[in-house]
């Protein structure tokens, strides 16, 4: 789910933060409701969890809700740094074994691809381009783009992947508390508070959040505002520079800020309209799910791993959502993270030729019609 800030129609230069203000002050409002209720439930990941259900359902209610992708952006830059700090220098030992487990990724994407497509063509009789880029466990943004060239359904394939996003982030962390008695409230108690940073530690955090962002907006490495801060930050905690933890109240906003703005992403729809493709995106998510948890009952035989987090690691959700359950529920935030970084930059590259490979193997026989 990597975008950069979105440009309106009413103005091409992005200048509209006041005019959207009130709405997204709304979607803010309402999603830290949502979290408090939820944590008060002692729900796991709480924070964005009831953030997104609660501007989800506003949203399909027909309230205005939007969050600037600015804010967004900002958020997923000190979630990016944030997460840097799960590179100890003891997690070198562990990451021999990575290999494995990433060449299994590679395997995981072109599986996954396939199985989708297949569902969303064969079974529920899309059109095959838009079925492919709804299919493909990528980023929302990413493959919008992709699709969009490529002639598919831009509104369809957006719906089937923020359906997916929704769905895994809703079913792991409480199936987790169900099946694995794991508690999404121990980050929280856990974490150090804002001020507890030294001087010194702030100011290693904010180097790594503007540096990394600089770098990788330069090198056009893919989903730049957390992979280029998380490099960084991990380069400081793997030398030993700092070992300063995650603030609780910065995770705790931008799970806020995260979750309401995948709930307010169904703003301006209406339940009727959306009821297929949602109910489709359901059935996909789940197909997916069972395949990771496939690889992660295979893979957890090979490497010296928990289940769990192959689980993590593999599950089609987004790469900023994916780290931030890790990061909450304490399940080796750097092998999560780093898979899941993996997995975009596979599907990136891969996409396009394994979408050119099936045109001309036969498999999409035929181009979308037009709408």
């Amino acid at each position: 789910m990597s975008a950069e800030p979105e440009k309106t129609k009413a103005d091409p230069a992005g200048s509209t933060f006041l005019e959207g203000l009130p709405r997204m002050l709304l979607a803010l409002a309402i999603g830290t409701i949502g979290g408090t209720i939820f944590s008060y439930l002692s729900m796991p990941l709480p924070w964005m969890l009831g953030a997104m259900l609660a501007t989800a359902i506003a949203s399909f209610s027909g309230v205005p809700v939007r969050v600037d992708p600015r804010l967004r952006t900002l958020m997923i830059v000190v979630l990016g740094t944030l997460l840097g700090s799960a590179f100890s220098p003891e997690i070198i030992d562990r990451a021999v074994e990575w290999p494995i487990s990433l060449t299994a990724l590679f395997g995981y994407v072109i599986m996954a691809s396939l199985l989708t497509f297949w569902f969303y063509h064969r079974v529920a009789r899309i059109p095959p381009n838009t079925a492919f880029f709804s299919g493909v466990p990528g980023g929302l943004a990413e493959m919008v783009m992709l699709g969009t060239a490529a002639g598919g359904d831009d509104r369809k394939i957006s719906l089937a992947h923020t359906t997916r996003i929704f769905m895994v982030v809703m079913i792991l962390p409480l199936a987790f508390r169900i099946l694995g008695d794991f508690d999404g409230t121990a980050g929280a108690r856990n974490a150090v508070k804002l001020l507890d940073l030294s001087a010194t530690d702030f100011a290693l955090l904010a180097a790594s959040a503007i540096v990394g962002y600089w770098l990788a907006r330069l090198l056009r490495i893919p989903a730049p505002q957390l992979t280029g801060p998380m490099v960084v930050s991990a380069a400081v905690h793997l030398t030993g520079l700092t070992s300063a933890a995650p603030p609780f109240l910065l995770v705790a906003i931008a799970q806020v800020v995260i979750g309401s703005t995948v709930g307010s992403r169904f703003a301006g729809m209406k339940l009727r309209e959306v009821a297929r493709y949602l109910r489709l995106g359901v059935v996909s998510t789940v197909l997916l799910l069972a395949l990771t948890v496939v690889y992660a009952f295979a893979l957890e035989n090979l490497m010296d791993v928990p289940f769990d987090t192959f689980v993590l690691a593999f599950s089609p959700g987004g790469l900023t959502e994916m780290s931030l359950i890790a990061l909450a529920m304490q399940i080796d935030t750097a092998f999560v993270a780093t898979h899941h970084m993996a997995r975009i930059f596979i599907i990136v590259v891969m996409t396009p030729h394994l979408f050119r490979f099936m045109k001309w193997t036969g498999i999409i026989d035929k181009p979308d019609s037009p709408a």
